[in-house]
């Protein structure tokens, strides 16, 4: 069965107000669609946070940095709310453009500080337009507590931050990235692989995962770095745009492993580009 579609924000706040007076916590889940188990397992993990559940599809055109990743990105919302239904969500908030960006719209909500480098530095003003749409959304469903994926790590902290500076009285909450059996991050991206680039693309997390034990066991962070750079581009990928270590509760670029931190890569392997992240621990005493 699938879940109820809303699509227009006088509908949605209409029922939030119901529930609202029912007494019931709402939570909400942002995505741009093309739902897979990492976007359902965050519904699940909602539905452990709050009574009610909106689940928000909106293909926000301001966080593309081409016109033809845009238009290429997948567009599946009925077999997404399909698969929302027997997780638990109360509702599919699937509003158009219009609804979102209305006439002479001309508000961008900026984060500095955690949203330079990393994806900031290669995909100019995506990080402008993701915080604009998911401000709008925080305040257009009024929810309690939002759920985002680690794998997306710097937009969680940019979302964090943007919360908090604005005084939104929400609870973001990241939640661990889910994997295929072979490892490699789920994403709705991986539908563009082709079957052999998926068998490439499974090395990009065996990858990280060596290369953060390397570091905990304390193997300087320069070289190591450079040498899992060079194996990325030897299992098949064409780019390695950024392998970093960073501070995991700042995204301080750290050249020596003295707290946690994160490991963060983003690659392209023929025409799609991969994003990934690992905990790296403080180096272990011996």
């Amino acid at each position: 069965m699938s879940v109820p579609i809303v699509r227009t924000l006088a509908e949605l706040r209409a029922t939030v107000a119901g529930w609202r007076r029912e007494g019931a916590k709402v939570a909400v889940v942002p995505t741009m669609g093309a739902l897979h188990e990492g976007h359902l397992s965050l519904v699940r993990a909602a539905l452990a946070k709050a009574d009610r559940v909106i689940v928000t599809l909106f293909v926000n055109p301001k966080q593309f940095n081409s016109a033809a990743d845009l238009a290429a990105y997948p567009r599946t919302e009925r077999e997404d709310a399909a698969k929302l239904g027997p997780v638990g969500a109360h509702v599919l908030y699937a509003p158009n453009a219009e609804e979102i960006y209305s006439e002479g719209f001309a508000t961008t909500v900026s984060v500095s500080g955690v949203s330079e480098g990393l994806c900031g530095a290669f995909r100019q003003g995506h990080f402008d337009g993701m915080a604009t749409v998911v401000a709008k959304l925080f305040l257009q469903t009024g929810a309690d507590v939002a759920l985002f994926g680690e794998k997306d790590y710097q937009q969680l902290h940019v979302v964090k931050r943007m919360a908090r500076d604005l005084d939104i009285p929400i609870e973001v909450i990241g939640c661990p990235t889910v994997r295929e059996a072979d490892g490699l991050a789920m994403s709705s991206r991986n539908v563009r692989l082709s079957e052999a680039e998926r068998v490439v693309a499974s090395k990009l997390p065996q990858i990280l995962f060596a290369t953060a034990e390397r570091l905990s066991s304390g193997d300087p962070v320069a070289p190591t770095l450079e040498e899992a750079k060079g194996a990325i581009l030897a299992a098949g990928f064409r780019e390695v745009e950024y392998l970093e270590l960073r501070g995991a509760d700042d995204l301080s670029p750290l050249n020596r492993l003295d707290r946690p931190a994160r490991l963060l890569v983003a690659a392209w392997l023929g025409d799609t580009r991969l994003i990934d992240n690992v905990e790296v621990s403080a180096v272990r005493s011996s």
